[in-house]
Formats: C-alpha cells, structure tokens, sequence
C-alpha cells in the first residue's frame, strides 16, 4: 500500500477547482515553551481539525474553505454521540471508534488515573476548513482561541489534525 502524498492530493483536489497551489505555513520563530508542572498537575484539553461535532451541532462542511468555526464539546458527552464531516480523510476507523481521531475516553482515563489532574471544561473541534487566509488565524482566530483555552485554566492542548 502507498502512503497517502497529502499535498498532492490537496493542490490536485484545488487546482481543478481553479486555486492556486496551497502556501504552508512555516514557523521557525515559535520558541518550545516546556510545561512548568508535571503532567500530574495539568489540565488537558483536545482539539481537533477533523471535522467532528456533537450529533446535536451543526455539522461541519466538508468541503469548506476559510473555516475559522470553532466548536466547544462538552468532554462529558458520550463519544458515540459524535458525527464526523470531513472529506479529506478517510475516517472509517474513527466511525467505529471516535477515540481514533477525537480520544476523549483516553483523556478521561488519564485524568481518572492521576496520569493528568484534570480534563479541560471543554474540548475543541474546528479549524478544519483548508485555511488559506493565515493572517486571520495567526491575527483572530488563533488568539481568540487562545483566551478560551486560558478562562479554562488549560495547561496542555492536544492538538490532532487530521
């Protein structure tokens, strides 16, 4: 079996409907911040950009661009009451077992162990629409995030992409 070449997929997907190739992000500024208390001691929050929502929410376009929808998720829903709407991967597996994409049952664990101190109030699920407008992440959608992440005292995200 041949891995997946996402790139090529992706400016194949968009060049056919007319885009340019996708410009990547790099950073090489960001300075690797360590963790100033054990893991013990932490509370984790999980976002995610595969296009998962509660079945309750509005699904998530699966073919979006510029999506700078964020979702809060109740980390006490049940993970069986979740939809998944993303057309960039296949998610098969994650349809069986939510935790392949989205491990909030894991997370759950962990904090029930002492592993971690604590599950964050709420997950995240968003960012999933192939985002060509970067400024508007790095300059509001980002830091806006950001503040959600400290009013919920979140030591760690887990960011998944998918």
């Amino acid at each position: 079996m041949e891995p997946i070449r996402y790139v090529d997929a992706l400016n194949n997907k968009y060049g056919a409907m007319g885009f340019p190739p996708y410009q990547w992000s790099e950073n090489d500024t960001a300075p690797w911040t360590a963790l100033e208390k054990p893991l013990s001691a932490c509370t984790v929050a999980i976002l995610v950009s595969g296009g998962i929502s509660h079945c309750a929410a509005v699904p998530f376009n699966p073919d979006a661009r510029n999506d700078h929808r964020v979702d809060a998720i109740d980390p006490d829903a049940p993970s069986d009451q979740y939809q998944i709407h993303d057309s960039y991967y296949d998610h098969a597996d994650a349809d069986r077992d939510l935790n392949c994409i989205f491990p909030v049952d894991r997370l759950a664990e962990l904090a029930a162990g002492g592993e971690i101190s604590a599950v964050a109030a709420r997950h995240w699920s968003g960012f999933m629409g192939r985002t060509y407008n970067r400024s508007k992440v790095m300059n509001e959608s980002g830091p806006a995030f950001v503040e959600q992440l400290k009013a919920d005292g979140v030591d760690l995200l887990v960011a998944i992409p998918a």
